[in-house]
């Protein structure tokens, strides 16, 4: 089990100093059917240092698609990605597939892992039986805007 810190809001640091820049990974991180992508440092975001506590291993990655929509996360969210904490059961996780980026929730069924959908209405996510599968990092945290951001058609 993972251990995390919870902080009511006057527990929240308020030093302004406090805060880490963490890389915006791109393009998009495929929430649905893998697809190919190169992955790169796009760009980066300065993030409060409580909210990411092992910087070097935390990654912001931009979601395409509604595969995760019944675990909140949806098209156009940022993913916290933190490498560093190990995954296990219902932790939503990034893998790589046969190579590619793709976000996912992790079953464990006995000793056996295997990557689901979070969407209802989509069918069981299902791998070829030699696919190579990598889980890269955990999610700790999604960011969602709520009002319309100029330029981006949305």
């Amino acid at each position: 089990m993972i251990a995390t810190a919870l902080f009511r809001v006057e527990e929240l640091p308020t030093d302004g100093a406090a805060t880490v820049r963490v890389s915006l990974m791109g393009p998009s991180l495929c929430a649905g059917f893998p697809s190919p992508a190169d992955d790169f440092v796009e760009n980066a975001l300065e993030l409060p240092r409580w909210l990411v506590p092992n910087p070097p291993a935390t990654f912001l990655w931009r979601i395409a698609g509604d595969s995760m929509r019944d675990a909140g996360i949806f098209d156009g969210d940022l993913a916290c990605v933190d490498r560093s904490l190990k995954p296990s059961h219902g932790s939503v996780v990034v893998a790589a597939v046969d190579g590619e980026m793709s976000i996912k929730r992790m079953v464990v069924e006995g000793n056996r892992a295997h990557l689901s959908f979070d969407n209802a209405e989509l069918p069981i996510y299902a791998l070829e039986e030699l696919a190579e599968v990598n889980v890269w990092g955990v999610v700790r945290f999604t960011i969602r805007w709520h009002v319309s951001r100029v330029g981006q058609g949305r």
